[in-house]
């Protein structure tokens, strides 16, 4: 499959650009080897440069699998280093109290802790200590929920006390044990903000469409109407510097498990789990960035209530503008959303969108092709053909999964990765408001091309979603 010009293909490899993978071989006439478009080799001359659609393809010219970068393993959809991964990944999905720390992990693993820290960097945007504590806190999150005790889940989670299950918990989800145990008594709850919480970046964000019948923001509230435990509801949350007080207005009430999912909306919405200080620290150690994050530090990138939102934003959003991708998501809205009160529709589900005929989206501004992508997708959605719950696996199996999906192409994936499951260290490559950041952040006279703005974006690896997100904010910024 190749749907690219060569130049773009040479520039990509050049770039050792991830999201080509799949896409295209090179060939390296001069070694006798093909290559997947990331290969960390030595680049050759454009001229020893030849390119294929496939292993077959370049097979049958005489060339063999490069043994650094193994297009075989790729292919096969085989990589030791992932499958070590990923069973140990699962080991702590299953039992995390089974690891005292990441050292246990390092030592289950039996490979050095700068490899593993490597993997766990590239494959999950995490170090293996953050995401165990990740882990922990969600299987502490389960027993809750289940009735267990606060002492209990704490216990059986792996915390050795519960000064540290209570500090880790409060962090990702903004309560303590006790009042995450105690959703549902009461249609209110309230989240604690970190130190330093940039209130206004979120409300900014999310109020961005001042018409949006899904969300609204009027001052320091914002209400969000979404399905919440079967039936249409509206997440209202009001801020103060120190907190978040969040009150669900809903026909009847919700039970807990209802409540533990406008919980859940709520800190997906804040990104809680995303601590800006690492990123900033880096940054700031290069005077020649520092500036970008000046008037804006302690700020995280919001994401979506649900993956499937992100999922239909980036879809309606590609390759228009933003005021005519506000309105054709209101399109959608008026269609397949549920009334929930004061004005404002529930987002659409998967199953609504699912409903539709392709014609019901033309008739309303819609190109017949994305009227297909967004409605074929989220058949596959409603069928259980496609999952999109992926927070918990590897951004690059996530990645690969979605870049098969008809219509959804590197920017579209690497968008859902950043503010849909909100992975750490994406680039939307493409992305027109990137480009156009970049180019006036670094005075450059042209707008950079793929390779260079992979090439720009380095320097704040593991960083570079919420580097983007900066880039994308200071474009407001006086010139």
């Amino acid at each position: 499959m190749i749907m690219m010009t060569r130049e773009t293909m040479l520039e990509r490899f050049y770039a050792r650009d991830r999201g080509s993978n799949g896409r295209f071989i090179t060939g390296v006439l001069t070694t006798g080897i093909y290559c997947l478009p990331s290969c960390t080799a030595r680049k050759p001359l454009p001229e020893n440069v030849r390119f294929f659609g496939s292993e077959d393809e370049a097979r049958s010219a005489g060339l063999r699998p490069c043994r650094r970068c193994r297009p075989d393993h790729f292919y096969q959809q085989y990589d030791p280093d992932v499958h070590l991964l990923e069973t140990l990944a699962g080991d702590v999905h299953r039992a995390p109290a089974s690891f005292a720390d990441a050292a246990a992990l390092v030592t289950a693993s039996g490979i050095g802790t700068t490899k593993l820290n490597a993997l766990f960097r590239r494959h999950f945007h995490a170090t293996p200590a953050a995401f165990l504590a990740r882990e922990r806190v969600t299987a502490a999150c389960r027993s809750l929920a289940g009735g267990a005790t606060v002492t209990e889940a704490a216990y059986a989670a792996g915390f050795e006390s519960l000064s540290a299950f209570h500090l880790n918990f409060r962090r990702l989800k903004g309560l303590t044990p006790g009042e995450y145990r105690a959703l549902g008594t009461s249609p209110s709850f309230t989240i604690a903000l970190p130190d330093g919480f940039r209130v206004d970046t979120v409300l900014g964000y999310l109020g961005r469409d001042p018409a949006s019948v899904i969300e609204r923001v009027r001052g320091s509230e914002l209400a969000k109407a979404m399905r919440l435990g079967g039936r249409p509801a509206v997440l209202r949350m009001r801020f103060d510097a120190e907190a978040g007080a969040c009150t669900v207005d809903a026909a009847d009430p919700l039970d807990a498990e209802g409540m533990r999912e406008a919980h859940a909306a709520a800190v997906r919405m804040l990104n809680l789990a995303s601590d800006p200080s690492a990123f900033e620290r880096q940054v700031g150690r290069q005077p020649e960035l520092a500036r970008l994050i000046a008037p804006r530090r302690g700020m995280r990138i919001p994401l979506t209530a649900t993956p499937w939102e992100c999922l239909l934003w980036a879809i309606v959003g590609q390759q228009v503008n933003l005021p005519f991708a506000y309105a054709l998501r209101t399109e959608v809205a008026e269609l397949a959303g549920e009334p929930a009160g004061d004005g404002l529709r529930a987002h659409p589900t998967p199953e609504a969108v699912a409903g539709l005929e392709y014609e019901d989206l033309t008739a309303r501004r819609f190109s017949r092709r994305k009227a297909e992508y967004l409605i074929d997708t989220a058949r596959l959605i409603a069928g259980g053909a496609l999952r999109i719950d992926g927070e918990r696996e590897m951004a690059t199996a996530v990645e690969r999964r979605m870049l098969e999906v008809r219509g959804l192409g590197p920017w579209s994936v690497q968008y859902f990765l950043m503010r849909g499951c909100g992975f750490a260290d994406c680039v939307p490559v493409g992305d027109a408001g990137l480009t156009a950041a970049l180019q006036r952040f670094h005075n450059l006279d042209h707008r950079p091309g793929p390779a260079e703005t992979l090439s720009l974006m380095e320097p704040f690896a593991p960083f570079r979603t919420l580097g983007t997100y900066h880039l994308w904010s200071s474009l407001g910024d006086p010139a």
